[in-house]
């Protein structure tokens, strides 16, 4: 460190910029240290204006600037500049901000419109962008427009069941059986008659069937939570990876709680941080700083807890560090169980994490041989279907991927519904099917 003898600047020509400009080229001093300089000339009673003057020019600020910190130092003992509070979004404002698409100015619309004192609207966005380097995160547009576009669809569809079919045909059979009641859900516990868990949505009238890849992810998942492991369940999209995740901790053991913890878009560390805070469900706002937050979720994570991590292929290397500091955290009581398509080769670019999987469980197609118990005990509109049939849908259609089958169920309910004399055949069936894949 180069120490400045501002005692000495009088002898190095202060008043000479060339000079003076040699000796001080490339060197700074902070504040605190200048401010202590010259408070220790002036208690020995050896201060001099050459002194600031020399004190600007390594501080790099006016003489002006120096006397300012002289008196502050003298007044209130302050070597520090002062600290001013600065501007904070409440929950309120952050909510409407997301309801808004992260569109500031209409944020900046809103506080106007609910009156009292208003900030500029380059303080909002600053205040926006501090949040959101802190953690906080503002969803995707692109994918609150599908949301709200896939909501209205499965709104219409309901609409379309509940309306009364025409007089005719299958849809008069179909009219004089009870209309279903949509499927409810309560954490923690099957819902209804149709077995459905926590979160996962069927078409009316559909249930779950326990098929032999369900069996496996709950052995898995239970081994893994005997011991409080981590567990990996990976496989083609569409295959049921989640849906058997959520049958296998529908009933978890007395004692333990089950948390599922979405991973953002693009997702960071920070990201994350506040997703595994929000999962959580924790108290109070996130924490500004990553101490507090981590010391938050591992505090929480202190009793028995199945953490579940869906579409973790999506997460880069330092997130599944973090994921990976929370496991391994002395204070931590969890089982790790990390979800999705690609999930496994995700984990491969983390060996450290990789090598503490206790169980890769990966769910296959539907395989032939249990193919029509598991369509026809999903739904009864299968039970009508004759066996060649139902095997020529799995080879033309759906391939053995359960989510094209339960798409599939709510196409042919739909047209059933609203589609006079309508008869389940291949004619029907093929036109449906057209429905399902995207234009070649």
């Amino acid at each position: 460190m180069v120490r400045v003898d501002l005692a000495r600047a009088e002898g190095c020509g202060v008043g000479e910029p060339g000079v003076w400009g040699e000796v001080t080229a490339g060197l700074r001093v902070s504040r605190p240290v200048l401010v202590a300089r010259l408070l220790e000339l002036e208690a020995a009673a050896a201060l001099t204006t050459a002194h600031v003057r020399a004190g600007a020019q390594v501080g790099g600020v006016t003489e002006r600037t120096v006397w300012r910190w002289l008196e502050a130092a003298r007044a209130e003992g302050r070597v520090e500049r002062r600290y001013r509070g600065r501007m904070e979004l409440s929950d309120q404002a952050w909510e409407a901000l997301v309801q808004a698409g992260g569109n500031v100015a209409a944020l900046h619309r809103y506080l106007k419109d609910a009156g009292g004192q208003v900030p500029s609207l380059a303080s909002l966005h600053r205040a926006v962008r501090r949040d959101l380097q802190t953690g906080r995160v503002l969803p995707d547009r692109v994918v609150v427009r599908r949301e709200r576009e896939e909501q209205q669809t499965r709104q219409a569809l309901a609409d379309l069941a509940l309306a009364g079919p025409r007089e005719s045909g299958a849809a008069k059979a179909a009219a004089r059986r009870p209309p279903h009641p949509a499927p409810t859900a309560v954490a923690g516990v099957l819902s209804g008659e149709s077995g459905a868990a926590a979160g996962v949505v069927l078409p009316a009238g559909a249930r779950l069937v326990r098929t032999s890849s369900v069996r496996a992810v709950t052995e898995a998942v239970g081994q893994a939570m005997a011991v409080q492991g981590a567990v990996c369940v990976f496989g083609d999209p569409g295959r049921g990876k989640t849906v058997a995740v959520r049958t296998a901790l529908h009933a978890v053991p007395p004692g333990w709680k089950v948390t599922w913890v979405p991973v953002p878009v693009c997702p960071s560390v920070a990201g994350m941080r506040r997703a595994v805070f929000d999962a959580l469900a924790l108290p109070g706002r996130f924490p500004h700083t990553s101490a507090l937050g981590d010391a938050a979720v591992t505090g929480a994570l202190g009793e028995a807890r199945v953490l579940v991590v869906d579409e973790a292929q999506r997460l880069p290397v330092p997130c599944l560090e973090y994921l990976q500091s929370l496991w391994d955290h002395p204070d931590t009581r969890i089982t790790l169980v990390l979800c999705g398509a690609g999930s496994e080769r995700s984990l491969a670019r983390l060996p450290q994490l990789a090598s503490r999987i206790g169980a890769w469980q990966e769910v296959p197609r539907l395989a032939g041989a249990e193919m029509a118990a598991v369509v026809t005990g999903f739904h009864p509109l299968w039970r009508t279907v004759p066996a060649p049939d139902l095997a020529w849908i799995d080879q033309s259609c759906a391939h053995g991927i359960f989510r094209t089958w339960a798409a599939l169920t709510a196409h042919l309910q739909n047209a059933l519904l609203t589609t006079a004399d309508a008869s389940v055949d291949r004619a029907l069936l093929g036109r449906l099917f057209q429905r399902l894949a995207p234009p070649l």
